[in-house]
């Protein structure tokens, strides 16, 4: 087989080949001289090549790099558990998910990335970082929520390039759960008792505690499940409350309420929800088990979207 002069002289000089474009490249080079391609890069978890770019994506075969983030799950000891997925169409995990307990506070945390906005991965996971820090030291839900939006704004280097999320939180102390939310991320109460006629104690429809605005009206909820939030978003789905530096001035809906018998509260991202309309939800049990069975419902049911789930058990679930 005829040797050309380049590999030649890249073989004398013991370089080797560009792993995407395979000219020969010397060593100490940082750049491959004929496609730009970054020396040294990390390899790719499927074709093996060294050619995974800063995003994560692998320049020979395309492959998105797995993460941490594709899959995670958290158990905490007094039961309270908590899985994010990747799912099945999305290329990267851009929800994110913070579960916390100190002392008799159990916090949950949970962040959307906007699809539509750069770096959507980053905005979830600072928000989630800031807020669950400040709610399990025992601050406001203003003031987590403040925190939260913060973090995210720093992220942009303008408004047209600015990473956004939506955002719920909970704190659940001595059978009090308190929330505040903004976008489209939801929280649910999953009772131990059938829910078709209400238990006394048990709000069905969730409170607006702005001053600004009168209550919500009632709230659709999936067959055993109670709807805590509400959206903020128009019939057609888009959102009108997020956190970013293009955000405007958004401030958090608040609710607090005390069950009045044993269950769960679910906080979720649209990945789950959307596959809940008519589904009828589990009956309360082992909050890890039953954050596994409603992921395999929303994998199963398309897995179009990332999917995150949180469950804090209150009171001795059956």
């Amino acid at each position: 087989m005829a040797v050309t002069a380049p590999e030649a002289r890249a073989a004398d000089a013991g370089a080797g080949a560009c792993p995407v474009c395979g000219t020969p490249v010397y060593e100490g080079y940082a750049y491959c001289e004929k496609c730009g391609h970054t020396l040294g890069s990390p390899t790719c978890a499927s074709c093996g090549a060294a050619a995974v770019d800063p995003e994560g994506y692998c320049e020979r075969c395309g492959l998105r790099q797995p993460t941490g983030r594709d899959h995670a799950e958290i158990v905490l000891e007094g039961g309270a558990a908590a899985v994010t997925d990747r799912g099945l169409r999305r290329s990267r995990n851009e929800d994110a998910v913070a579960l916390l307990a100190a002392g008799r506070s159990t916090v949950a945390v949970v962040c959307d990335g906007v699809g539509s906005s750069p770096r959507a991965d980053e905005a979830s996971a600072v928000a989630v970082e800031a807020a669950s820090a400040a709610l399990i030291r025992g601050l406001s839900h203003e003031e987590a929520f403040e925190l939260a939006g913060r973090a995210v704004t720093k992220l942009a280097t303008s408004v047209d390039d600015a990473p956004a999320c939506t955002y719920v939180a909970a704190v659940v102390r001595d059978g009090r759960i308190s929330l505040a939310w903004a976008g489209d991320t939801r929280a649910y109460w999953l009772s131990a008792e059938p829910l078709a006629e209400p238990p006394d104690g048990i709000p069905t429809r969730p409170l607006d505690a702005r001053p600004d605005g009168p209550p919500d009206g009632p709230p659709d909820g999936p067959p055993g499940g109670a709807l805590l939030t509400t959206d903020d978003a128009i019939e057609t789905g888009e959102i009108t409350a997020w956190l970013g530096a293009d955000a405007g001035d958004v401030r958090p809906h608040v609710r607090v309420f005390e069950p009045q018998e044993p269950g769960l509260l679910l906080v979720c991202s649209d990945g789950l929800w959307r596959y809940l309309d008519g589904h009828p939800l589990p009956a309360p049990g082992d909050p890890q088990e039953l954050a596994r069975e409603l992921l395999r419902h929303a994998l199963d049911s398309g897995g179009q979207d990332n999917i995150t789930i949180a469950l804090i058990p209150l009171g001795e679930l059956p």
